[in-house]
């Protein structure tokens, strides 16, 4: 198993920097990889059960050589409706060894997360906000046993 602790730099990679960012994406895909072995082999919805947490759906939105595009949410049912919370959409690099949040449709729910959001005036700021989230949360998956 590949363990984002062994991710090497080769310089000093300062939280909220453009280099700590990338490091945070090549963390996310070590931990991606946790969850699904093989990202390539994912071409339709698949869902994760585990014994102590909700049923995590994966959803490829979109599939090319290099790069793939994945939902990655819990759903409820509320009201007779789907709800999808969290809801990120997952831009994975193959290439690169690299997976990034795209977008993170749960802000707007959430009053906390969205106050949160407004405070964020830089890209940067918002980008980490958004991947540290999927970082923790695919620990947290993988904790619980989710496996694809």
């Amino acid at each position: 198993m590949i363990a984002d602790q062994w991710c090497q730099t080769s310089w000093r990679a300062q939280p909220g920097s453009f280099v700590g960012l990338m490091t945070l994406y090549e963390s996310n895909f070590v931990r991606l990889r946790w969850l699904v072995r093989d990202l390539r082999a994912i071409t339709s919805c698949v869902v994760s059960k585990a014994d102590t947490d909700c049923d995590l759906y994966l959803t490829p939105l979109e599939l090319s050589r290099y790069t793939s595009v994945f939902r990655l949410t819990y759903e409820f049912a509320l009201e007779g409706e789907c709800v999808r919370d969290p809801d990120l959409e997952v831009c994975v690099y193959h290439d690169a060894r690299l997976a990034e949040v795209r977008s993170f449709r749960g802000f707007q729910r959430h009053p906390q997360l969205s106050k949160l959001q407004s405070g964020l005036k830089r890209e940067l700021d918002q980008r980490w906000t958004r991947n540290m989230m999927l970082n923790k949360w695919l620990e947290y998956c993988a904790e619980q046993g989710h496996h694809f």
